[in-house]
């Protein structure tokens, strides 16, 4: 039985990393679209969409390998909270794959190129910020490392903050252009592709708070870090 768990386990978290690892990709060739600056999406959209299936598909099955591995194999607790963690982030990691296609689906629907083109540093920054917490709170779960956990949750309010400077942007920016109704859906469509962006934050700080269930014990969700 003891070798059977241990094959159980390690079977959840192969699949875990192949999740993860697919997830990073996607943000990885987000990250490349939106630091050049163009509205024309690479040719490797086909391979960016077909991944998302594989995500819907591996979220499913890790959920199901999962609750077979408690039922059947009964881990001890610290197994439990592995896999607890584990079942947590995968739930978050598959919400990111789904924000990351809108992502490009707004793209698409940008009608003002002139407009995205005022708007694309400060997508980019934010779009890399989000991703670089998705990276941390993962390696802090994988590496055992509870002060990248603390990064990535720390920096949710910058992520945050971004959003609030782009929706100010916007506003000023749409007092400039003359055909208001293009100008309107194309600033409407940005505002929802920073929103999706923030959301990507906010479930890198899911992760984060995982990995400190993992390492420590503590559930801090809806907590400060500062009252732990």
């Amino acid at each position: 039985m003891p070798q059977k768990k241990e094959e159980a386990i390690q079977k959840v978290m192969n699949e875990f990393e192949e999740m993860a690892n697919l997830v990073l990709s996607q943000l990885d060739f987000l990250e490349d679209f939106f630091q050049s600056g163009s509205m024309d999406l690479p040719t490797s959209l086909e391979e960016f969409n077909h991944n998302e299936g594989k995500i819907d598909q591996l979220e499913v099955k890790l959920s199901d390998r999962i609750v077979n591995t408690i039922v059947l194999y009964q881990p001890v607790a610290s197994e439990i909270r592995k896999i607890m963690a584990c079942y947590r982030i995968i739930i978050n990691l598959e919400r990111i794959g789904d924000y990351a296609v809108n992502l490009v689906n707004y793209v698409e629907k940008i009608n003002s190129p002139e407009i995205y083109e005022q708007m694309s540093d400060m997508i980019s920054t934010m779009f890399i910020s989000s991703s670089q917490m998705v990276k941390k709170s993962l390696l802090s779960f994988i590496h055992h490392d509870k002060e990248f956990a603390i990064w990535t949750i720390k920096n949710d309010s910058v992520v945050d903050e971004m959003n609030k400077k782009m929706l100010k942007g916007l506003i000023s920016r749409s007092k400039s252009f003359d055909d208001k109704k293009k100008a309107l859906i194309s600033f409407i469509t940005i505002k929802e592709m920073v929103d999706n962006i923030e959301r990507i934050a906010d479930h890198a700080t899911n992760i984060a708070e995982a990995a400190i269930y993992y390492l420590e014990g503590k559930d801090i969700r809806h907590l400060h870090l500062e009252e732990e």
